[in-house]
């Protein structure tokens, strides 16, 4: 028996890849419906994500798809929230997961069982209609994520106290109006920031954006009109990165970000600019710069009565309405804080899912990284690993080895991602995903698949790594995986040629392809 906690992203995939191992999963939802942070809401809930109507999915649906059930044809490229909570709707319809969620049930503690060191067992209470519930689980998925408990930082703000205007965080913004014709200051420079300057821009008098790091900028719209993660997150791209030499690396992300514009003209580069930063999606940004609409300014100095005071600049700048997007905190009130040990923000867990103490390891955590691409692949992923290893499949390393490789990796984290509010949870999606595939032997074999279907081989190389790869063989194989692979393109092609008929077509040239069995075969040197 096993206990989810959320039925959100996280949870849905949790509970799906627990029926498939034959597990017992009860997941836990203390709101009436499915979706967490995807489904929105006018009103704030507490314990809850609080989206904004206008939020549009930054990565593609071909690629943010489960990895066994592809988004509808028709569906845009690139999803508005309603969509997106459409689609896990019909993926709990499609896997009958419904019946195995109790909605309206808020989980209030997870505690070991006293027998927990030869069982694994816990203790887990929850609440529903104001009465109280203690069950035993053999093993426990937390699925609650990590956008609700929002992270204001005042402290680090000289002078907010005596500042006259008004200020919030993102998660309590929705509509635009409230800053029609206002001088507007928003604190931050992640997804929810710029989609907020942006929307206040359309009304306010004038919105500034303070960074004090920059940030790399794409466009959902990349390279030939293509999205940006189908052209970035291939295989092909991620042997290039892994194998040239730091600088020469380095140049060419530097090179590939710019191609848009050139951010150092616009306010934006990073300042360690060979720092991998996590990059903002926005397609309306640079315009709204040119335009006017938006100023970047660097880190906020101190704030006054009525205005504000930024770093290297002299000048006062007035301000109304302050939008701190300072990102959340993760906690985990149902948890005692020996199991999973937050600091700095950063929970210790192996491959981001595991604490490294337990006894047993029946207890995980999904969806908590912030990988470079999108999250429901990556969650579906943990959730089939970690299935595995409840079921036995699958033996976690030691103590401690696993100790040693999540300080190694904050170590590392820190030094490539520069000391940021989430550091330690950012990492590289093809190689993680590709990871956790190869503990459960569903990782696909390029070279193997060269000699039994060398055009499969090829497009999986070269072209984007969707979630359909995953399902090719090994465990949870899905017979329709190749056909899925095949015919991404048309998926992505359908919603947008609306005035002539769709075709198939692909993202890399034809000649491409006609050198693709050499560079294949020269990756076979590389040691792919």
């Amino acid at each position: 028996r096993v206990a989810v906690v959320g039925a959100g992203v996280s949870g849905l995939a949790a509970t799906k890849c627990c029926l498939d191992e034959g597990l017992e999963p009860t997941c836990f939802e203390q709101s009436q419906d499915i979706g967490g942070l995807w489904r929105y809401t006018e009103h704030i809930e507490a314990g809850r994500p609080s989206l904004y109507p206008s939020v549009i999915s930054n990565t593609s649906k071909e690629m943010s798809a489960f990895s066994d059930f592809p988004f509808p044809e028709h569906f845009p490229v690139f999803l508005p929230n309603a969509l997106l909570l459409d689609y896990l709707r019909r993926y709990a319809e499609h896997f009958s997961l419904r019946e195995h969620i109790k909605f309206g049930t808020t989980v209030v503690s997870i505690r070991k069982h006293p027998d927990f060191a030869t069982t694994g067992q816990w203790n887990v209470v929850t609440e529903a209609g104001g009465r109280q519930t203690s069950d035993v689980f053999d093993a426990v998925m937390v699925c609650s994520g990590n956008f609700s408990e929002p992270s204001l930082p005042l402290q680090c703000f000289p002078g907010i106290e005596r500042f006259r205007g008004q200020y919030f965080h993102s998660r309590q913004y929705k509509h635009p109006d409230l800053f029609q014709g206002k001088h507007v200051l928003v604190v931050g420079m992640g997804n929810s920031g710029v989609d907020i300057a942006v929307e206040a821009s359309r009304v306010a008098a004038k919105v500034t954006i303070s960074t004090s790091r920059g940030a790399w900028l794409l466009s959902r719209v990349f390279e030939h009109g293509y999205p940006w993660d189908m052209i970035l997150n291939t295989r092909f791209w991620s042997l290039i990165k892994t194998n040239l030499p730091g600088p020469l690396s380095w140049w060419l992300i530097n090179y590939k970000v710019n191609q848009w514009f050139n951010h150092k003209n616009y306010g934006l580069q990073p300042d360690k600019s060979w720092l991998v930063r996590e990059p903002v999606l926005n397609d309306d940004l640079p315009s709204y710069i040119l335009t006017g609409r938006i100023t970047i300014k660097p880190g906020v100095k101190e704030f006054k009565d009525n205005s504000v005071l930024f770093h290297n600049c002299p000048e006062e700048e007035p301000i109304d309405i302050v939008v701190f997007c300072t990102g959340y905190t993760v906690s985990f009130p149902f948890l005692e804080e020996s199991v999973v040990r937050v600091e700095n923000k950063h929970a210790s867990l192996y491959k981001y899912v595991f604490p490294t103490h337990l006894q047993k390891p029946t207890l995980a955590v999904l969806g908590l990284i912030k990988p470079l691409g999108a999250i429901m692949p990556v969650a579906e992923m943990q959730a089939r690993w970690v299935s595995h290893v409840f079921k036995g499949l699958c033996q976690l390393p030691s103590q401690s080895v696993m100790e040693k490789e999540v300080n190694e990796k904050k170590k590392n984290q820190v030094q490539w991602f520069g000391l940021t509010f989430d550091e330690v949870l950012k990492t590289e999606w093809l190689v993680y995903l590709d990871t956790l595939a190869s503990f459960i032997g569903a990782k696909p074999s390029v070279l193997g698949l060269l000699c039994t279907d060398p055009w499969l081989a090829l497009t999986i190389f070269f072209g984007p790594c969707s979630p359909y790869q995953y399902r090719l063989g090994g465990p949870g194989r899905w017979e329709g995986a190749r056909q899925a692979i095949l015919t991404q393109w048309e998926r992505v092609l359908k919603p947008t040629r609306t005035r002539v008929p769709a075709g198939s077509s692909s993202s890399f040239p034809s000649l491409l392809i006609v050198v693709g069995f050499l560079l294949l075969l020269a990756a076979v040197i590389l040691g792919f």
